[in-house]
C-alpha cells in the first residue's frame, strides 16, 4: 500500500500570521525507545538476532521493558535459549532526541538492568530492560496430507479450512501434517483415522498452551480466480542466514541450484556433494536425499512434483538426468545422450510444464574459462509424455555469448512448452534482461543501472506455468555484500509480451519486486553464485519463489494462492 504526504504548507502559513504563537508542549509518554533488539553473542549463532521486539505507541510510557526471547532458537529447533540469556547484547531504536544512559551493550537478561531515558525537553525518567524466555504463539497448520489414499490438503489460513480435493472415499484415514514449531494438535490425525467425507475439526494449539486454532478439514474443491497468483495472498516464508542458520558452508566453489517436491525443498551444491533437503515452509534442514545412482552437478524442478538430477558433461561426454519425486526413493534415468557440442553442460538446467506429459528443459551449455565464450543451449522437448531428441541452439548470431558457470554463465529459460514462445536470459557483462523469439531474434530487453551493474551479478532465472499464467523470476546475486550491495529479486507475468517493456523495475509485467532483501554474510566477497526457482504445488492452488545467495548467505521464499477468496 503505498502512502502519500500532502503538505500544506501555504495553510500553516496563514494561519500563522493570523494568530500569536503558542507554546505546545512535547508529548514523551508517547515517545521514546520504539524497538529493542536482542543478539546472540555466543554459542553457534553469535552474532544473529534472537528477536528484533517492535514496542507499540501504547507501551511508551512503562517503565519496564521486557523484551520476549524465544524459547528455543532457531524457533522450530530444539535449541533452548536458556545458556544465552546473561550475555545478550542489546540494542534500540529511539525517536530523535532521545537519550539512554548508560549506553546499551551485553546484558544479563536475567536481571533487572536500569537506565535513565532523558526526553528532548530534558525531562528523564527510569526505565528498567530485562528479558524474558517466551514460549511462541504460532498455531498454524503448515502441511496437511493424507496417506492413503494419496491426498494433499489445501490450507485457507483466512477460513481455517483445509480442503481435500478427491473423489475418493476417505472414511478412514490417516494423514501426515506439520504444524507451527512445537504446537501440538489434536486429534492427533496421524496416529487416529479420521472420516473425511464429512467435516473433521482438529485444533492446533501453540507451544504456550493457551493459543490455539481450529481447522476444518472438508473434501471439496476450493474455487480459483480466474488467473495468475491472487496478489493479496502473495507473502514471504521464510528469509534466512543460509550458514548459521540453515548450516550450508560458505565455499568459493558453491554453484548452487534448487528443486521443489512434496514438502521439500531441496538444495544442490554443484560441488559433488550429495544435495539435502529443507522444509519447504520454514527453511530449516532436515536431511540429504536418496541420491541413489545419479550424479548431482545441479538440480530444478517441474509442475508435477518432479525433481530432475543433471551430471556435468565436457562435450563428446555423456549427460544424463535422472527423476524422482521423492526425497527418500532413489532416482531413475529419465534420459541421457552425448553432449554434441564442443562446450560442457549440465551446472545450468530449468524446466517448464510438466515431464510425466508436456514439457521443456533447457540446459545451458557452458563457456570454458580463460579459453571462449558459448552461445549455445540443448533443449530437451517432452511431448505426450515421450522425451524427444535433443537439440543444440545456437544463438552467437543475436551477438549474446556467456562464460563459464556459475558466475559468468547465465540460466537460459523458455517462455512456455512451445520453443515458437521463445526463451529469456541474462547475464552478468550484458547486463540485460534479453527476450529470445522463436525465431533466435532479441525481441526484447529490460535493463536498469540500479539492477545490473558491476556491483551485482543478474544471471539467476527460472520460468513456470501457474493457473492459466506464465512466469518467469531474475535473482540478482551480489559480488560484494561488504560494499553494500545486497541480493534482488523481481517477477515477471510472461503470458503477454506486450508488457514485457521498459525497464527491470518499471515494465508492465512486474509482479513482485524485492530490491531490499536482507543478508546476512558481510564480510567479504567469494562467488557471486546463486539460483531462483519457481515451484507451484502439484495440486495447483500454492505458489512458491525461492532464492538463494551464496556470497550473501541468504536463503529466502515467498508463497502465493489462487483460492478466490
Amino acid at each position: 500500500m503505498k502512502k502519500s504526504i500532502f503538505l500544506t504548507m501555504g495553510l500553516a502559513l496563514l494561519l500563522a500570521a493570523c494568530q500569536d504563537p503558542e507554546y505546545v508542549s512535547i508529548d514523551n509518554t508517547r515517545q521514546g525507545i520504539t524497538s529493542l533488539t536482542a543478539t546472540f553473542t555466543e554459542g553457534p549463532y553469535a552474532e544473529s538476532d534472537a528477536v528484533v521486539w517492535n514496542i507499540t505507541p501504547e507501551d511508551y510510557a512503562k517503565d519496564r521493558f521486557v523484551i520476549p526471547v524465544p524459547w528455543f532458537f532457531p524457533v522450530d529447533s530444539d535449541n533452548p535459549t536458556e545458556d544465552y540469556m546473561e550475555t545478550m547484547k542489546v540494542t534500540a531504536v529511539m525517536n530523535n532526541n532521545f537519550i539512554l544512559s548508560p549506553t546499551l551493550g551485553t546484558l544479563d537478561l536475567n536481571q533487572e538492568n536500569w537506565f535513565t531515558l532523558t526526553a528532548p525537553d530534558g525531562s528523564s525518567r527510569q526505565i528498567c530492560i530485562i528479558g524474558e524466555r517466551t514460549k511462541s504463539d504460532a498455531c498454524e497448520m503448515v502441511t496437511f496430507s493424507l496417506v492413503e489414499p494419496a491426498v494433499t490438503g489445501v490450507i485457507d489460513n483466512e477460513s481455517n479450512t483445509i480442503s481435500l480435493i478427491s473423489a475418493d472415499d476417505l472414511s478412514s484415514c490417516l494423514a501426515n501434517f506439520q504444524v507451527s514449531a512445537h504446537a501440538t494438535i489434536s486429534p492427533d490425525p496421524s496416529t487416529t483415522p479420521l472420516n473425511y467425507n464429512e467435516p473433521v475439526e482438529l485444533t492446533v494449539t501453540a507451544h504456550n498452551g493457551t493459543t490455539s486454532r481450529t481447522y476444518t478439514v472438508v473434501k471439496n474443491v476450493p474455487g480459483k480466480i480466474d488467473y495468475g497468483f491472487n496478489t493479496e495472498s502473495l507473502k514471504p516464508l521464510f528469509n534466512i542466514d543460509a550458514t548459521n542458520i540453515v548450516g550450508i558452508p560458505w565455499e568459493a566453489t558453491n554453484a548452487p541450484s534448487m528443486g521443489a517436491i512434496g514438502n521439500s525443498l531441496v538444495v544442490c551444491m554443484g560441488d559433488g556433494t550429495t544435495p539435502f533437503y529443507l522444509n519447504r515452509i520454514t527453511g530449516s534442514r532436515e536431511g540429504e536425499i536418496n541420491l541413489g545412482s545419479a550424479t548431482a552437478a545441479s538440480i530444478t524442478s517441474d509442475e508435477g512434483d518432479h525433481l530432475l538430477i543433471a551430471n556435468h558433461a565436457e562435450g563428446g561426454q555423456t549427460f544424463e538426468i535422472y527423476t524422482t519425486s521423492s526425497v527418500t526413493e532413489a532416482p531413475t534415468l529419465f534420459t541421457s545422450f552425448s553432449n554434441s557440442s564442443s562446450f560442457p553442460m549440465g551446472y545450468e538446467m530449468k524446466v517448464i510444464g510438466n515431464i510425466a506429459t508436456n514439457a521443456t528443459i533447457i540446459v545451458t551449455n557452458e563457456g570454458v574459462s580463460g579459453v571462449t565464450n558459448s552461445s549455445t543451449y540443448t533443449r530437451i522437448r517432452v511431448i505426450d509424455g515421450a522425451v524427444q531428441a535433443p537439440e543444440v541452439i545456437d544463438i552467437a548470431a543475436t551477438g549474446l555469448s556467456w562464460g563459464a558457470s556459475p558466475v559468468n554463465g547465465t540460466n537460459v529459460v523458455a517462455a512456455s512448452t512451445d520453443p515458437a514462445d521463445g526463451c529469456f536470459l541474462c547475464y552478468y557483462s550484458a547486463n540485460q534482461l534479453n527476450y529470445i523469439d522463436g525465431s533466435n531474434t532479441v525481441a526484447a530487453m529490460l535493463e536498469d543501472q540500479n539492477v545490473v551493474n558491476g556491483n551485482v551479478n543478474p544471471n539467476n532465472l527460472d520460468s513456470k506455468q501457474f493457473n492459466n499464467a506464465r512466469y518467469m523470476a531474475l535473482f540478482v546475486v551480489s559480488h560484494f555484500p561488504m560494499w553494500g550491495a545486497g541480493p534482488q529479486l523481481y517477477v515477471y507475468d510472461i503470458t503477454d509480451m506486450s508488457k514485457f517493456s521498459g525497464t527491470l523495475t518499471t515494465a508492465p509485467a512486474l509482479v513482485l519486486a524485492n530490491s531490499a532483501i536482507e543478508w546476512y554474510q558481510t564480510a567479504t566477497s567469494s562467488t557471486a553464485s546463486g539460483d531462483v526457482l519457481i515451484a507451484p504445488s502439484a495440486d495447483g492452488y500454492s505458489l512458491y519463489i525461492y532464492y538463494y545467495d551464496n556470497n550473501c548467505g541468504t536463503i529466502g521464499a515467498y508463497v502465493a494462492d489462487c483460492i478466490d477468496d
